[in-house]
C-alpha cells in the first residue's frame, strides 16, 4: 500500500499569465479537480512541492492542507521547464476513498534469468510502467515482475502475466510485452556459422555424386 504524504497550500487569485509573479516569488500555481467538487486554484511552495513529488510521484496519495481542511489528491500532471526541469504547474485529482481509480506503475525487474545467467541471451525491455486500477487505499507504488520465470531464448511476460493482489487490477493492454529475453549476437553468428557449415559440407557429396555419375556414363 502506497504512503501517504501531505502539503500545505494556500488558496490562489492569481491566473493566467499573473502566475509568473507566484513562482518568482516561489510558489507554483496548482489545481485540485474531481471528486464531484469544483475545481480550487491553489499555490504551493516550490521546495516543499518538488519534494513532495520526487517522493510521491504520481502513484502515492497527498494530503493537501488548504483553509483548516485537508483534500486526499493525487498528482496526475506536473508541467515542467524543458530546459531547467522546474515545475511550472501541477493537476491533483482529489480522490474518493470508496471509488476506484487509475494511475500509472512503474515496473521493476528482480533476480535473474537463468537464459541470461547462462549467457543463452539477454533482456529486451518492453513497457516500463503499467495502468492499473485500485482503491485510492490500495494503490501500490511499484510492480516488480521476476525474471527468474525466463528460462529459454524466446520466453516473455507480458501485462496479463503480471502476478498483482487481488486488490490491483491491471488496465493497460494485456498483448503489451513487459521483458522478454532474445538471444545474443553470439548465438545469433554461432547457429549462423553451424547453418552455413551444414550448406557447404553437403555441397560437395552431390559434386561428388555428379561426378561419379559421369564416370560410370
Amino acid at each position: 500500500m502506497a504512503e501517504n504524504y501531505s502539503l500545505e497550500a494556500q488558496p490562489r487569485s492569481l491566473t493566467g499569465k499573473k502566475v509568473a509573479q507566484l513562482r518568482r516569488s516561489g510558489m507554483i500555481p496548482a489545481v485540485i479537480y474531481g471528486a464531484n467538487k469544483p475545481s480550487t486554484p491553489i499555490q504551493i511552495a516550490e521546495k516543499a512541492l518538488t519534494m513532495t513529488l520526487l517522493k510521491a510521484g504520481g502513484t502515492h496519495l497527498i494530503d493537501i492542507k488548504l483553509n483548516g481542511s485537508a483534500q486526499t489528491v493525487i498528482a496526475r500532471e506536473v508541467q515542467r521547464d524543458v530546459l531547467r526541469g522546474t515545475i511550472l504547474h501541477v493537476d491533483f485529482l482529489a480522490v474518493d476513498a470508496d471509488k476506484p481509480i487509475e494511475t500509472e506503475v512503474p515496473v521493476h525487474f528482480v533476480n535473474e534469468s537463468p537464459a541470461v545467467e547462462t549467457k543463452q541471451g539477454i533482456i529486451v525491455a518492453g513497457t516500463n510502467t503499467v495502468r492499473i486500477e485500485a482503491l485510492p487505499r490500495y494503490l501500490i507504488d511499484v510492480i516488480e515482475v521476476d525474471l527468474s520465470r525466463l528460462t529459454r531464448v524466446g520466453d516473455a511476460i507480458f501485462v496479463r502475466d503480471l502476478v498483482l493482489n487481488d486488490k490491483v487490477r491491471a488496465v493497460s493492454d494485456p498483448d503489451e510485452l513487459v521483458v522478454r529475453v532474445a538471444a545474443t549476437a553470439a548465438a545469433i553468428s554461432d547457429e549462423a556459422a553451424e547453418q552455413t557449415l551444414e550448406s557447404v559440407s553437403a555441397e560437395p557429396e552431390v559434386i561428388a555424386r555428379g561426378k561419379q555419375e559421369e564416370e560410370d556414363f
